[in-house]
């Protein structure tokens, strides 16, 4: 696995060992972050259940002013660090060894630009993300949540945690879904 572009380009990340994390795969990441480039310069970039932080490390990579990194496994959340360390953005990212409900309360930022979240794809951890997304201030009508999910997966349950799917992007086995808070009706 490598960064695929910006200040970082093709510097090999490391992957923890075995099954436990799958690492989006490159020409998935480049197809991702092709579609929300003018997106990343200069934003505030979540990623949850971040595995190596790839996902995170692109989008510093890319221009992000500052990443979370959100990781309760011991041995991702060491890639994450060496990563960070061989990328050179331990300065503008800030990891969080925590399961993700306390992670995201942990998170001090007026506004969040992007949030990636990849969790494993049995279980509810779809559902308990965003319902706990729902409950942050940070997380406004402008943020973008990006869920990378089986491809068979549905998510017509986000609106009743307010949120909307307005794109999807499939591939062979899997997809992104791209969900915003719903505007509230004045």
């Amino acid at each position: 696995m490598r960064v695929i572009a910006g200040s970082a380009r093709r510097l090999r990340l490391v992957t923890p060992e075995g099954n436990d994390t799958r690492p989006t795969q490159d020409r998935i990441k480049e197809t991702l972050f092709n579609m929300i480039q003018n997106q990343v310069p200069g934003s505030v970039f979540v990623d949850l259940f971040a595995g190596s932080g790839g996902i995170g490390i692109e989008a510093l990579s890319r221009g992000a002013s500052r990443a979370y990194f959100v990781e309760n496994a011991m041995s991702a959340y060491k890639c994450i660090l060496q990563n960070l360390k061989t990328t050179h953005f331990e300065e503008s990212a800030t990891v969080l060894k925590q399961d993700v409900v306390l992670a995201l309360r942990s998170i001090k930022e007026s506004e969040v630009d992007i949030i990636f979240i990849d969790p494993p794809y049995q279980g509810e951890l779809y559902e308990r993300t965003l319902s706990q997304l729902s409950q942050m201030s940070y997380v406004t009508e402008n943020t973008m949540i990006i869920v990378e999910s089986d491809k068979n997966y549905d998510f017509s349950f986000a609106d009743d945690y307010g949120f909307e799917v307005r794109r999807e992007k499939e591939y062979k086995t899997n997809k992104h879904v791209f969900l915003y808070r719903k505007a509230k009706c004045v």
